[in-house]
């Protein structure tokens, strides 16, 4: 298709730096909350929690919105103008507001993480994957230029942080200025028919979708599972750090480490659509789910940073098999017409959901019981409901239509 290897590099590129900028500003969160800000395992459990709360409040509307306006970017337009401020933001406004009283700056802070990021990234994604689809390329090979994007923020993250974590956030706005005159050059050429199909969303179809049943399944495989997977990772750099003979030299090694992992998991990006696309959807979402298992159990098994190390590592095989399954699974058996509020109400929301109840719960395990008992705990879960799974998620569909390139027979009006 005409302009296809132009979107899919434009694309891409805005994938990378709407990473990169996030990374810079919150791969090590949890480590700036706990040496920065001096809060405990508990209030670091409730920033989590207020985060996803507002993340989750936000899915939903940003779901139908996007299933509304279609192709159109006003929200990538929303979220690039916000994304300008956040080192700023870190530094001004929310570092000192927790500082001073911890509810109002997890309310501050949840507000614009939330929108901007949290919540923002669905609706990012989910936009790609349509644009993706109009234009003929892998979503998996774009979405892997994220990956790249995050991988190297966080090559230099630890070093800098124990220079001056106020260097991450500026670092992170000048990446957003970038991702902002990347978004304004994206064009996407849209149909009558693109058009019509997006005002033909209402509120009824959206009704529908939960009297669906499999809809529900799918829901459950993410409260067991993925959800999960969210509330493991938030505390993970605490528990790495802890591992090595300073916390300065175990913040500098997960960086390093977490870099290492995630250009792992842009290589996988590239590769995962081959795999799903052979195994399936259903498969790709139980295999995720078993190697999830695997790696949070084996977190609270291992000994030492070395074998810590090679269960963060599973996660490069993981995520990108999970992700392309997600939107697969969800394309192959449900109407692509509420693409978006699949993704960000039934994976994204429900995801969240499971995170604001299970994070302080976590927060004060890991206070009580330590990180290995309460990961060992976590991955038996995991392991639970992805069994479970395998009888309830519905069978990939012989030949899914909508793998079927995207013929255009009406005429095109550039939006810009």
């Amino acid at each position: 298709m005409r302009h296809s290897k132009s979107m899919y590099w434009k694309l891409s590129a805005y994938f990378f730096f709407f990473f990169f900028t996030w990374s810079a500003s919150y791969s090590l969160f949890s480590i700036w909350l706990g040496q920065e800000i001096n809060l405990n395992g508990a209030e670091t459990g409730i920033i989590f929690t207020v985060n996803a709360v507002f993340a989750l409040c936000m899915q939903p509307l940003y779901g139908f919105i996007s299933d509304k306006i279609g192709l159109k970017k006003h929200i990538l337009f929303l979220i690039s103008g916000l994304l300008l401020i956040v080192g700023p933001f870190y530094i001004f406004v929310y570092g000192p507001l927790l500082q001073y009283n911890v509810f109002l700056g997890a309310i501050v802070g949840g507000l614009y993480l939330g929108v901007a990021f949290l919540a923002g990234i669905g609706a990012i994604e989910s936009y790609v994957e349509k644009v993706s689809r109009k234009y003929d390329f892998e979503y998996g090979k774009s979405r892997m230029w994220g990956s790249l994007g995050w991988a190297a923020a966080t090559f230099f993250a630890g070093q800098f942080f124990n220079i001056n974590p106020n260097i991450n956030f500026w670092i992170a706005s000048v990446s957003a200025v970038i991702l902002f005159f990347i978004m304004m050059s994206i064009k996407v050429e849209i149909t009558e028919s693109d058009i019509e199909q997006a005002e033909s969303i209402n509120f009824r179809q959206v009704g529908k979708l939960f009297t669906d049943k499999h809809f529900w399944f799918f829901i459950v495989y993410v409260l067991g599972v993925t959800c999960i997977y969210n509330v493991y990772d938030q505390q993970f750099p605490i528990f790495f750090s802890s591992a090595f003979a300073s916390v300065a030299l175990g913040n500098q090694v997960y960086g390093y480490l977490n870099s290492f992992q995630v250009f792992l998991e842009a290589g996988m990006m590239f590769l995962a659509p081959f795999v799903v696309n052979k195994i399936g959807a259903k498969k790709g979402l139980i295999l995720a789910g078993f190697l999830m298992s695997f790696r949070i159990m084996g977190s609270g098994l291992v000994v030492g940073p070395y074998g810590i190390s090679a269960m963060k590592l599973i996660h490069a095989l993981e995520l990108p098999i999970m992700l392309i399954s997600v939107f697969k699974y969800l394309a192959a058996n449900f109407d692509t017409r509420l693409s978006s509020i699949l993704y960000l109400v039934g994976y994204q929301f429900t995801s969240q959901v499971g995170a604001s109840i299970l994070s302080p719960i976590a927060g004060v395990l890991y206070d009580i019981r330590g990180f290995a008992n309460t990961y060992l705990f976590m991955g038996i879960v995991v392991l639970a409901f992805t069994t479970i799974s395998i009888f309830t998620l519905k069978r990939d569909p012989k030949k899914p239509d909508h793998l079927e390139p995207q013929t255009q027979t009406n005429s095109n009006m550039e939006i810009a």
